[in-house]
């Protein structure tokens, strides 16, 4: 299984900085200055709801990305919640991560029921036209007449919008409501962000987070004015802004679909510190900040 998680992340990668120019930026940056891109996590969004679709209901919530992630032998590290913004997430870990070299997963969930009324049906409503592109089943993941990359193809497609388009007037008014909800009506399951790993990139023209952001601000890409957390939290995080690209919708009066410019994703970068568990004992922060990420959901924010 961990082959197929590397190639499948690897295909995301190349899915996601092939849209994120950013990405691309940071990379070639930290390769031109001999160093090595790895990634701290990878970020999905989803909605915390259940709907009918051909084969019978389906959650569209963490679980639609997380049975996956199980199957793949991540495991639960953490949860997270976000009262405010009425969102919910978990950390998935792997047990080889370091052997494999292998990404955190950090899945949210949009709580769809605590919203209001009218904003929850909008986002019930677009779902509701989830077609046959559902989530594979553990199962098939561990089929042996299957090869690896035939898994790996099936995955793949798993990760964009299992509905049709939405309306422009369903996608403007949730944003009003929720920026999250909007984002995920219009991108689904696509990856939200992938993260470099600081300590891993062994750069000495960027041996830190600060050189690190700064180096890219340099090269013209516009970064997050702050760096979320602090050496003593144990992880500091910051970010590029979100691209925005050209997303499909359905025009409210002729029916057609036409194209709106919205924000896609962000790259982020992180360092981890070490932390005293007890005097003596100190250990590499491996988890995450519930008030970091909830600045780090703002990325995608876009003004109508």
């Amino acid at each position: 299984m961990t082959n197929i998680a590397q190639n499948l992340f690897s295909l995301l990668w190349q899915e996601y900085s092939a849209r994120v120019t950013y990405a691309r930026t940071y990379q070639q940056m930290i390769t031109a200055g001999g160093g090595t891109v790895a990634n701290d996590h990878i970020a999905f969004r989803s909605l915390r709801l259940s709907v009918d679709s051909p084969h019978g209901q389906v959650n569209l919530g963490i679980d639609y990305i997380g049975q996956i992630a199980e199957a793949l032998g991540y495991v639960v590290a953490g949860e997270y919640t976000f009262p405010q913004t009425h969102l919910y997430a978990c950390h998935y870990h792997h047990p080889q991560q370091a052997e494999f070299d292998l990404p955190k997963l950090f899945i949210s969930e949009l709580i769809v029921d605590e919203l209001p009324e009218q904003i929850a049906q909008l986002i019930y409503q677009t779902v509701s036209s989830i077609q046959d592109q559902l989530p594979v089943s553990s199962t098939s993941l561990v089929q042996a007449t299957k090869s690896d990359d035939v898994i790996v193809q099936q995955l793949q497609k798993v990760f964009t919008r299992p509905w049709l388009p939405p309306r422009r007037s369903v996608v403007e008014t949730v944003n009003q409501v929720t920026q999250y909800g909007a984002w995920v009506l219009l991108h689904g399951y696509a990856v939200n962000h992938f993260t470099g790993y600081v300590n891993r990139h062994n750069t000495p023209q960027y041996p830190d987070i600060d050189t690190t952001a700064l180096g890219l601000a340099n090269l013209g890409v516009p970064m997050k004015a702050e760096i979320e957390g602090d050496f003593y939290c144990g992880l500091r995080q910051t970010a590029t802004q979100a691209i925005k690209e050209l997303v499909t919708v359905i025009d409210d009066i002729s029916g057609a679909e036409i194209q709106i410019p919205w924000t896609y994703a962000y790259y982020e970068i992180a360092q981890r510190y070490f932390i005293e568990l007890e005097p003596g004992k100190s250990v590499l922060f491996d988890s995450f900040l519930g008030n970091n990420a909830q600045q780090l959901f703002e990325m995608t924010r876009i003004n109508q």
